[in-house]
């Protein structure tokens, strides 16, 4: 036997597909067993699906968050203003919308859940 193949056979082997997040919990699907917080990006943590970065901000959902978002880019809306008149069509006031859409994008830096739950509403609005 060669020194490599001993050697390759005494070390402890890496899964080969991420774990599973836990049942009751929201996980980032397609990510790697290295959590990327460990290097100051965004979390790949699971989350509760009651945990506090879910929690609306301002009376804002992320869903609600979304749907408005990709109704502002369907409507060819580019600025912040613009955004906010579209939040107010559909019932939130320009100031929510603006503390959701800084809180959102802030939780969104921090975890990559909340990123992914954005992405899958605001693709199916």
């Amino acid at each position: 036997m060669g020194l490599f193949k001993k050697i390759s056979g005494q070390m402890p082997q890496m899964p080969t597909t991420p774990p599973q997040p836990p049942p009751g919990t929201i996980g980032v699907q397609g990510a790697g067993t290295v959590d990327p917080a460990l290097f100051g990006g965004p979390s790949t943590q699971p989350l509760a699906v009651d945990d506090p970065m879910l929690a609306p901000i301002a009376g804002v959902s992320l869903e609600r968050y979304a749907q408005i978002t990709k109704a502002a880019a369907n409507r060819g809306v580019t600025d912040e203003a613009g955004v906010c008149a579209v939040a107010e069509t559909m019932g939130v006031t320009a100031d929510a919308y603006r503390q959701a859409m800084q809180g959102w994008n802030d939780r969104m830096k921090q975890s990559m859940v909340v990123g992914q739950q954005f992405n899958r509403t605001y693709m199916a609005s």
